[in-house]
């Protein structure tokens, strides 16, 4: 049974910094696909960023150059600093796993609430 244990949400004023953090038990290692997605209410899911086993990583244009997206393999960690936060990034943040390329196979977290507001 994979989990994803999320951690990090909360309430942060406009401008303010949270980091998200998503601990994978899974039996590999070197994951090939780490990423997060959020969903705000009356939207479709989106993508925010994700992080390849090689460690480039891809972001959506709303976020590039206030999220940074890395990643622990020894421990399948993947983690999302969130800088300078607007209210538009509320939302429920959800991590999300890809283990092998060439799969379709994913995981999803539970999701954790991130609410940006003054």
């Amino acid at each position: 049974q994979v989990q994803l244990v999320e951690s990090g949400g909360g309430l942060v004023q406009p401008g303010g910094s949270l980091r998200l953090s998503c601990a994978a038990s899974l039996g590999i290692f070197n994951i090939f696909i780490m990423g997060w997605y959020r969903q705000s209410p009356g939207k479709e899911r989106e993508l925010v960023a994700r992080i390849f086993s090689s460690g480039s990583a891809t972001y959506a244009d709303s976020v590039t150059g206030r999220f940074t997206i890395s990643r622990d393999n020894a421990k399948n960690t993947v983690l999302l600093q969130m800088n300078s936060l607007k209210p538009e990034d509320t939302a429920v943040y959800y991590c999300n796993i890809r283990p092998r390329p060439g799969s379709t196979i994913e995981y999803w977290g539970q999701g954790t609430q991130v609410t940006v507001s003054s």
